[in-house]
């Protein structure tokens, strides 16, 4: 017997599969990574029991727990003109052709590698199908997106929750609280989520603290 975890790329969950091991060395976790447009498949098809998902996702029959929030970057080849600023505005691209975007976000990277254009991923895809020739730059205005544990109504039991007290930080020892309903945020997790954001550095990697920084049309190198 093991739990079944399905995940989105951009998700890395090994901390918890290790607290998980930890705690719970009789029922081993199964976990699979699977492709965003199929994020729900194997959960609703009772092939899995959880799975970390990208909001949004139709939550009849399921308890969704928001987690944390994903900057939004635009990937831009690394000869653009826009690729020295540190953050940029939707607006700044208004002028700029859009790559087509794709189901597989590495086919996307591809094809603003290309020259087809620019596209919008969440940092942690930007950061996960980096390659040289190209750089992701933090979008400001954009709406950032955001990763939930869901599972199923029918499938609500003492393993499940325990998964989750591990997901939002709870000790062996700790209650469980009330089960999550149905798109109720997590207060803990979202304190979590905050604790360990920030905003990515021009390239998508690291970290920035600086809120509301302006347009980065005015933060190009010179002679750009």
């Amino acid at each position: 017997m093991a739990l079944r975890l399905r995940y989105v790329a951009g998700v890395s969950p090994a901390k918890w599969l290790r607290a998980w091991a930890d705690r719970r060395p009789d029922l081993p976790v199964e976990a699979n990574r699977v492709d965003q447009p199929v994020q729900l498949d194997a959960l609703l098809a009772g092939e899995a029991d959880l799975a970390f998902v990208r909001l949004p996702v139709e939550a009849g029959g399921l308890h969704v727990i928001p987690l944390w929030e994903e900057v939004a970057t635009v990937v831009l080849p690394k000869d653009h003109p826009l690729a020295d600023a540190d953050t940029l505005q939707v607006g700044d691209l208004a002028d700029e052709p859009r790559a087509p975007d794709q189901d597989d976000p590495a086919m996307t990277v591809e094809l603003v590698a290309a020259g087809t254009g620019w596209a919008i991923l969440p940092h942690s895809l930007a950061r996960l199908h980096h390659r040289r020739d190209v750089i992701a730059i933090p979008l400001t205005d954009a709406a950032p997106t955001r990763i939930a544990l869901v599972w199923r109504v029918e499938r609500d039991d003492d393993d499940i929750q325990e998964f989750v007290g591990v997901v939002r930080g709870r000790t062996a020892r700790s209650s469980r609280g009330a089960t999550a309903s149905p798109n109720a945020a997590s207060t803990d997790a979202g304190r979590s989520a905050r604790s360990t954001g920030g905003r990515p550095d021009r390239r998508g990697f690291g970290r920035r603290t600086t809120r509301g920084a302006p347009s980065a049309t005015r933060h190009r190198k010179r002679g750009r």
